[in-house]
């Protein structure tokens, strides 16, 4: 037996000697419902203008002293803005929608010429309303944010761990008979869905060299193998077989082609390079037709409203003009437009998150420069929440956001 299997039958045996999550622990994780967050965001433009900012307020010990009331809760202000800071040290949201972490990425050399594609992740402090630097190789966080599920490095993961927000501890570990490679909290909080992979899918390889710009180099290799949904009340898991989609000459599109929830938390998806562009699957494994009410989701991260009457939809700017659009999701049709580049999240029914710059602003500096700011639907009105995205000493790169929601 080598080192590496040695290492995987030791992990295996210190979960299996844990006790079995108990009941009702996924109403201690978390609660009703989550809007559709954003997973991979692209560097983009947009627009901006005013300013709100306000003060978090640090949380106060409650009840007997052991028990510290989430940062999120003792600062309910509609807006919480930080329009100084990129990337972002204290928290920032917008009504129901708060922006639980953010990661970087870094390329790190592996011996023998490999390259990882790594993450460094800030993740929200609820004891201090700040964002601390992680170890997690993937995170996301359940809805009303005391909870993350954290992955281990190097990927894929045989554990998927239960990390307190306010304590900064793993409370549990749920072991996975699949590898995972990425994890997502269902829109109730009672469920993961872990996508599985053979393979880590941040690592080029040196043995499947790709031509990029007239230069040989490490190259991704596909090994999606399915996906698992886990209850959390049980720590049970069910895997599915749901490989990667490839064309007729075998290409695909990323080496990282994570599953998703869909809105109402039903079904799960995959992006696919052939109409209808997403396949849908059930919480059985069977594929099933895309549901009505994304019929007209498009790629841009922000999708449904949550009363899912509207959509955050494509760039539709013309010329010089910055604008996005906003859908009717029962018909596909332009309502609207907002002055914003790239839509990312929905704050509420009529407020929408976005990567935005005001060209005069960023007159000569392109796509590059942009914030977070917040828009109205029928309105002009931008607020801008953080400043203008860059790489720092501490986050060595262009930030990625990762919205949850707000409350609990």
């Amino acid at each position: 037996m080598n080192v590496d299997e040695l290492v995987r039958d030791s992990l295996r045996e210190q979960a299996a000697e844990q006790p079995p999550l108990a009941p009702g622990f996924a109403d201690r994780v978390l609660t009703v419902r989550r809007r559709r967050r954003n997973r991979t965001i692209a560097c983009t433009a947009a627009a901006t203008a005013a300013v709100v900012a306000v003060a978090v307020g640090v949380p106060a010990l409650t009840g007997d002293g052991d028990e510290v009331r989430p940062a999120s809760e003792m600062n309910k202000s509609d807006i919480i803005a930080h329009p100084d800071q990129s990337p972002p040290r204290n928290m920032i949201a917008a009504g129901d929608t708060a922006l639980s972490a953010f990661y970087v990425h870094k390329e790190v050399k592996q011996p023998g010429g490999d390259i990882v594609r790594t993450r460094v992740y800030g993740l929200l402090d609820q004891k201090t309303a700040e964002y601390r630097k992680t170890k997690w190789a993937f995170l996301d966080v359940a809805p009303g944010m005391r909870t993350a599920a954290v992955l281990e490095g190097e990927l894929p993961a045989e554990r998927i761990g239960l990390l307190d927000m306010i304590t900064g501890k793993v409370d549990r570990w749920i072991p996975v008979g699949h590898g995972v490679a990425s994890v997502e909290f269902s829109p109730d909080g009672t469920k993961l869905l872990a996508t599985t992979y053979s393979k880590n899918p941040d690592r080029s390889f040196a043995d499947h060299l790709q031509n990029v710009n007239g230069k040989e180099v490490p190259g991704p290799v596909a090994s999606r193998t399915g996906f698992s949904v886990v209850d959390l009340d049980s720590g049970e898991e069910n895997w599915h077989k749901a490989p990667q989609w490839k064309d007729e000459w075998g290409f695909f599109y990323n080496s990282r082609e994570d599953l998703e929830w869909s809105q109402d938390g039903r079904s799960v998806f995959a992006d696919i390079g052939e109409k209808p562009f997403r396949q849908y699957y059930d919480l059985n494994g069977d594929k099933i037709d895309m549901p009505a009410s994304e019929k007209y989701v498009s790629y841009a991260e922000a999708g449904l409203s949550p009363n899912g009457k509207l959509i955050g939809g494509e760039f539709a700017g013309d010329g010089d003009e910055i604008s996005s659009e906003i859908v009717d999701s029962r018909t596909g049709e332009r309502v609207t437009t907002v002055p914003g580049q790239q839509l990312l999240a929905w704050a509420d029914d009529k407020r929408i998150i976005a990567w935005g710059c005001d060209p005069k602003r960023c007159s000569g500096k392109g796509e590059f420069r942009n914030q977070l700011i917040l828009l109205t639907v029928g309105s002009d009105k931008v607020v801008q929440l953080s400043g203008f995205r860059k790489a720092s000493a501490e986050y060595p790169g262009r930030w990625v956001p990762v919205f949850t929601e707000r409350w609990g």
